[in-house]
């Protein structure tokens, strides 16, 4: 199987139950890869802060998670996507984190990733 990244929409949805995509399931048991960027916008979810208990569920899950953390070669590719497609910066971390690692970004926003030149594909969200 390839190896994919998880866009937060994705994360979200799969948290919250809000999909039935078995393909989604595989990936996510297979190939759990998110960006930095992911983790800080999955956990600062506004919903959490009303139930603390959530909160630490979706720490734990996220704990399965590889994160991949900034780094310099990703800040430069990051930074060429903002320059050239004037793309919001955590769109733009993702992607530059996929290319830069050879990943796929699993989104419910493939038109974004598809004109920053990104390997991806859509998910069936209910």
């Amino acid at each position: 199987m390839a190896a994919y990244l998880i866009d937060t929409n994705v994360v979200i949805y799969y948290f919250n139950g809000l999909t039935q995509d078995e393909t989604l399931h595989d990936v996510i048991t297979t190939s759990f890869n998110i960006s930095i960027i992911t983790k800080i916008e999955f956990l600062g979810w506004g919903q959490f802060l009303a139930d603390e208990s959530l909160y630490f569920k979706a720490k734990e899950f996220i704990s399965y998670a590889n994160v991949f953390e900034l780094n310099e070669e990703i800040a430069e590719q990051t930074i060429a996507l903002r320059q050239r497609f004037k793309t919001k910066t955590p769109d733009a971390i993702i992607a530059a984190t996929a290319l830069i690692n050879g990943l796929a970004v699993v989104t419910n926003n493939s038109d974004d990733f598809n004109r920053l030149g990104v390997k991806n594909f859509s998910v069936n969200m209910q």
